[in-house]
Formats: structure tokens, C-alpha cells, sequence
């Protein structure tokens, strides 16, 4: 994700759900702009919906995820760079207006974010679903447009998630590096969340450190927690909800790291323990 100091932006596309099908992005609550497009369904499931197959965790349920609701939005996506018109449209967050979405950063090499968070989310459900959550995606491959942010948020919320997280890399200067985590500030139908998604924020990020060993960010944030007012997936979610930038795309130790995929692996094993931390 690009850093714009007074404000970030959002990305992705339709929803994906069940097994091994993932999603990309960030989501927003449907209807609000009159022009998100809708997720389509997954294997014939009602959109949005969880699914109800999923194995049962190993040992009879016994996994702290077991039954629970999370949600993966992985940022960005594959088709928003040739589509500028629909993801530059406005859509409202909750204090202000901002882009339905964008195109995300990219490694020197040419690695894109929208690529890196479609990898890493699919690695994380299928860690998760392993241990019996129900999983949902913002998105079903890298090659559409969108979703907005506004639809992201309400993939979420329809499905009354216990936990979200939006994933996400930067694109700041290259002298910077290290990760972070982007928590809600209150901005009104949010606040009842502002609490329950700064202990999800902490539990990601005290696993994400020791499972990767990434350092926590050296120019924004404060012990790799940084909060935001300005991200519509943020301030329109009504379930707990944060955003991980896992690094700098434009820092050549963190790329080298991020275009690894064993290291993504790690980075999907990391968040998985976070949640079981957080929903535990």
C-alpha cells in the first residue's frame, strides 16, 4: 500500500470463500457509493457466506479458531492499474470521501503488492481453515478490479466476523523499513470495535515479530502500531479489524524477504498464530 501521510488507500475486488479459494483486498459496506460491484459467489454459496464445510480443527475442536469467523482482505488487485476510471470513483468512508481503491506498490524488481497480499492471504486461510475457522476473502484471484473499501468492510460485517485483517506492504522511501500495524481511531459507527481491534493489532504483531523476525518499522508508528483515521476498511467496520503492512516493497531487504515464497509462508504461519493469540 502506498503511504500518503493524510491518508491511505484501499484495494480489491469480489469476495471468495470455502476450502482453498481465496480473495484479495479491503472491504466497505455494499450500497454505499450506488456502485460497488458485487462478490460473487463461491461454488454456489450465497455470497459472502462462510463455508459450512469446512474440516473441523485436528483433535475434535479443540483449536481456539474452531468455528470461528475470519475474514482476509488482501489488499489491492490484479486488474485495478488498467481500470483507472472505476477505482478512482469516490466512495464515502465514514468522515470524508476517498478513492474505491488502488493499485498498491511494487518491488524494484516489479513485484506487486496486489500479488504479495493475493499469496499470503491464501496461505493464511488455508492455515486457518486447518485448524477450523470459517474463512471468507475479499476477493476471488488477482485479476480483478476492486472491491471498493466500502465493500470490503461490509464482507465483514455481513458475516459478523470474529476477527479481520486487511493485508497489505508499503511503498515509502527506501531507507525505510521494518512492518506495522494500522488500528481504527473512532470515527462513530466504529467505536465499539476501536478496543477489540487494538488487542487483535497487538496479538498480530508480537507473532508477526517473532515468526518472521522483521524489525518493527523505522519511520512510522510507534512499536509497530500505527492509528488511522482515513481508511474506510477501518472506519466502516463493525467487526474487530486491522490492517498489516508487512514491509517496505521498496527497500531491498525487506523486497528480498517479501518475494520470497518459503518467507511468505512464515508470514502466513505468523499471522495464524496471532489469531489463535487473539481468539484463544
Amino acid at each position: 500500500m502506498r503511504i500518503h501521510r493524510g491518508g491511505l488507500m484501499a484495494a480489491g475486488l469480489a469476495l471468495c470463500l470455502g476450502a482453498l479459494v481465496a480473495c484479495d483486498a479491503s472491504a466497505e459496506p455494499s450500497g454505499d457509493d450506488g456502485g460497488t460491484v458485487s462478490p460473487p459467489t463461491a461454488g454456489g454459496r450465497a455470497s459472502g457466506a462462510p463455508e459450512d464445510g469446512t474440516d473441523p480443527a485436528p483433535g475434535g475442536g479443540s483449536s481456539a479458531l474452531d468455528g470461528k469467523v475470519i475474514v482476509i482482505d488482501p489488499g489491492h488487485n490484479g486488474g485495478n492499474a488498467s481500470h483507472p476510471a472505476q477505482i478512482n470513483r469516490q466512495v464515502k468512508i465514514g468522515n470524508g470521501s476517498k478513492a474505491c481503491d488502488t493499485t498498491g506498490t511494487s518491488t524494484a524488481a516489479g513485484y506487486g503488492e496486489h500479488a504479495f497480499t493475493w499469496d499470503v492471504s491464501n496461505r493464511l486461510a488455508k492455515l486457518l481453515r486447518a485448524k477450523g475457522a470459517k474463512v471468507a476473502l475479499t476477493r476471488k484471484d488477482d485479476k480483478g478490479v476492486g472491491p471498493c473499501i466500502t465493500e470490503r468492510a461490509a464482507i465483514g460485517n455481513r458475516l459478523r466476523a470474529d476477527a479481520s485483517v486487511s493485508v497489505h506492504a508499503d511503498g515509502t522511501s527506501a531507507s525505510g523499513h521494518g512492518f506495522h500495524i494500522i488500528e481504527p481511531i473512532a470515527v462513530g459507527g466504529n467505536a465499539a470495535i476501536v478496543s477489540r481491534s487494538a488487542k487483535l493489532g497487538m496479538a498480530l504483531r508480537d507473532s508477526y515479530r517473532a515468526g518472521t523476525g522483521i524489525p518493527y518499522s523505522n519511520y512510522l508508528g510507534e512499536n509497530a502500531i500505527d492509528r488511522r483515521d482515513d481508511l474506510g476498511g477501518l472506519n466502516l467496520s463493525t467487526v474487530p479489524k486491522v490492517f498489516i503492512e508487512c514491509g517496505n516493497m521498496r527497500n531491498k531487504g525487506d523486497a528480498a524477504k517479501l518475494s520470497s515464497a518459503p518467507f511468505r509462508q512464515r508470514i502466513a504461519e505468523s499471522l495464524a498464530k496471532g489469531f489463535e493469540t487473539y481468539l484463544g
